[in-house]
């Protein structure tokens, strides 16, 4: 039985092969891959590797690697069919029904992909040709170079009627096939098909495995209506399924890359050249749940990268709804907001790659954009209209699938609640109605912070809160003179930054240690670490100490790190990191946590230590743009840093089930 490739990848795509193996191999998690022992050979070390992405196994007692199908033929002794028709039972898939009308379609999808890839190279010949010259100035003007232009297969279509189908007739290409693949326009009222793309600087668009499936033309004339013109849903080609430069992107991806979601072809073209291999675009359209799907395969958490206008706002905002329901522990997007009027080309121009990588290092997680959405309108002066804020993060909520990531949401948003109401609360007294069961608390915190009793009398200069104005800003009861000063002693006061300023602060402890006893983390993580500021000096010269050993000797092994740290004169370091480590609740840093825990733990760590650096730059900003203008925006920003900050504070590192794969299961760290 013959089996089409679009079969054979959807049931490779339903079944990781992770699931597949282990079923006959007992695999633990080792990095972005799974280990375990060789099906094959007997050993007590383990030297067979799972590697979901790659949607391959590799065995390195035997040398031998390959694919689901593989791993069936050679554990069950089957032939490749049998092995197809029990991974399809395995994964629910009905086997098709092959016909000779089945085995015709596939060989002409074939012949359609030869057209396509005949089509990108006349395009190609044409822009280097003389013909071109338009269109290479164009790119200039763009600073795409003749390299960048060879990279990405750019090319250029004349204006001529004509010009790529007498082209592809020469080559004895039928019309019919020059129509079916959108290379042509016809129709009822046009007897004779001409060329789709007239005087456009073409960009071949791909699939996920590198062949060419559609183009992308920008028009050159700027009287022509349509600036962009993209293929026609074909055969091939799936605007909604597929994106601009997603294979390369998947294997940048698997190298460690950070997946960026921009707007067009130029803007990926300009984020790859700039450092950013992992940059994508949808086709021409708002992001499609297929295509969050595809970008979710090759990376956890991407960056969507939004224009900072009005515009670019509601693009995020849709792209919170499509995400929610599709939540899962340890998957999520990020969202990157750029300079109002400025796309990613626009600012690498400006302000280079650093000007870039600083909107990306930046980007809010999907919980700051959801809750953002919300709190925007402000005008929360009333019992009823704080009722519909709790009763619109509420739905937020109940939208998401996943019950855990569902339950951490509400926790999230009730932590923020209780921040802002504080902070919007009537006559410097508690919110009324805003949480009661937790007043007691929230009273304590604004005793603390403005050093008076919260109910003795309004005492707040500022907009009334009645008539919807913001109170606490400029009055004693934010800390005098200094309207702002309470909101960094909250944010000094909070677990973010907790601990003596002269010790290692515990987080960048932590860190460090759970890299010192668990080495294979740098595998995959080595960028990662190298990206993290520490403010402790001692933290950071070990830092670099940990990344120069590894790269000198590339061991898994904790003994062989530490004992090349200590030749290089670090002992006494060392030392003062297990001084600094001061308790046991981190399970998932210790030397015997089991690797899924101690993965969690780093995720974890990683993304507290860059909260805590983005509250600290992001509460500067706010508070000096209020200084500068104390307008009702800038008074919602800072409320909004508070809020956040209050959150990270109630709702530090919770981990559902966290150590269990250790034997030692614990709520939080």
């Amino acid at each position: 039985m013959r089996f089409s490739p679009q079969f054979l990848e959807e049931l490779k795509a339903r079944l990781p092969v992770s699931e597949v193996v282990g079923r006959r191999v007992k695999l633990t998690r080792a990095g972005r891959e799974f280990k375990g022992l060789s099906p094959f050979n007997k050993e007590k070390t383990p030297s067979f590797f799972v590697n979901d992405q790659k949607q391959a196994w590799f065995d390195f007692s035997s040398q031998t690697n390959g694919s689901i199908f593989d791993f069936v033929m050679r554990t069950d002794g089957v032939t490749f069919p049998e092995a197809v028709e029990r991974l399809a039972q395995m994964a629910g898939m009905p086997l098709p029904v092959v016909s000779r009308e089945d085995d015709a379609r596939e060989k002409k999808r074939k012949t359609l992909y030869e057209v396509m890839e005949l089509a990108a190279q006349y395009f190609q010949a044409t822009l280097a040709g003389r013909d071109g010259a338009k269109a290479r100035g164009y790119l200039a003007d763009r600073e795409l170079d003749a390299a960048t232009q060879l990279k990405f297969r750019l090319g250029y279509a004349t204006g001529e009627r004509f010009a790529l189908k007498e082209h592809l007739g020469k080559q004895g290409i039928p019309v019919e096939d020059m129509t079916e693949t959108g290379l042509l326009i016809h129709g009822d009222d046009i007897p004779v098909p001409y060329d789709r793309f007239r005087d456009r600087v073409m960009f071949p668009i791909t699939d996920i495995r590198g062949r060419i499936i559609a183009f992308g033309g920008r028009a050159l004339d700027k009287e022509t209506k349509a600036k962009y013109l993209n293929s026609p849903e074909t055969t091939l080609f799936h605007k909604g399924h597929n994106l601009y430069n997603g294979a390369a992107a998947r294997q940048a991806a698997h190298q460690g890359a950070q997946i960026v979601v921009v707007e067009g072809y130029v803007d990926v073209i300009a984020m790859v050249n700039a450092g950013f291999p992992g940059a994508v675009a949808p086709l021409g359209t708002a992001l499609t749940e297929d295509q969050l799907a595809l970008i979710w395969k090759m990376h956890a958490e991407p960056v969507l990268c939004f224009d900072g206008d009005g515009a670019g706002k509601r693009a995020a905002y849709r792209a919170v709804d499509l995400a929610l329901p599709k939540l899962e522990p340890g998957k999520s997007l990020r969202f990157a907001m750029l300079p109002e009027g400025q796309d990613p080309d626009d600012l690498l121009r400006s302000g280079g790659r650093e000007a870039v990588a600083d909107v990306v290092a930046q980007a809010k997680p999907l919980a700051d954009v959801a809750w953002l959405r919300e709190v925007e309108a402000g005008g929360f002066d009333t019992p009823e209209r704080r009722a519909a804020l709790e009763a619109r993060l509420d739905a937020v909520t109940r939208g998401i699938g996943h019950e855990a990531v569902r339950k951490y949401y509400r926790q999230d948003f009730e932590a923020r609640l209780r921040g802002f109401f504080q902070t919007e609360s009537f006559g410097g007294g508690a919110a009324r109605g805003a949480f009661p069961r937790r007043m007691a608390a929230a009273e304590g915190w604004r005793r603390d912070a403005a050093g008076a009793d919260p109910r003795g009398g309004r005492g707040l200069r500022g907009g009334d809160p009645r008539r919807g104005g913001a109170p606490g800003f400029g009055g004693q009861a934010f800390g005098g003179q200094n309207g702002y000063a309470a909101v960094s002693q909250q944010l000094a006061a909070s677990p973010l930054m907790r601990g003596p300023r002269t010790a290692m602060p515990l987080r960048e402890a932590l860190i460090l240690q759970t890299v010192l006893n668990h080495p294979w983390l740098l595998h995959d993580h080595l960028e990662e670490l190298s990206s993290l500021a520490f403010r402790h000096n001692d933290a950071e010269r070990l830092k670099g100490a940990i990344i120069d050993g590894f790269a000198q000797e590339a061991s898994p092994d904790a003994e062989i790190l530490r004992a090349g740290l200590i030749r290089r004169g670090f002992a006494d370091m060392l030392e003062r990191l297990a001084v600094a480590v001061t308790t046991p609740a981190v399970w998932g840093a210790e030397p015997a946590a089991a690797p899924a825990d101690v993965l969690i733990t780093w995720q974890q760590l990683v993304a507290l230590h860059r909260q805590w650096h983005s509250l600290t730059r992001e509460l500067k900003d706010a508070e000096a743009a209020l200084a500068d203008d104390a307008t009702e925006a800038n008074q919602a920003w800072l409320f909004d840093v508070k809020s956040r900050i209050a959150a990270a504070d109630g709702t530090e590192a919770l981990i559902e089930g966290f150590g269990a794969s250790s034997g030692r299961p614990s709520r939080s760290f």
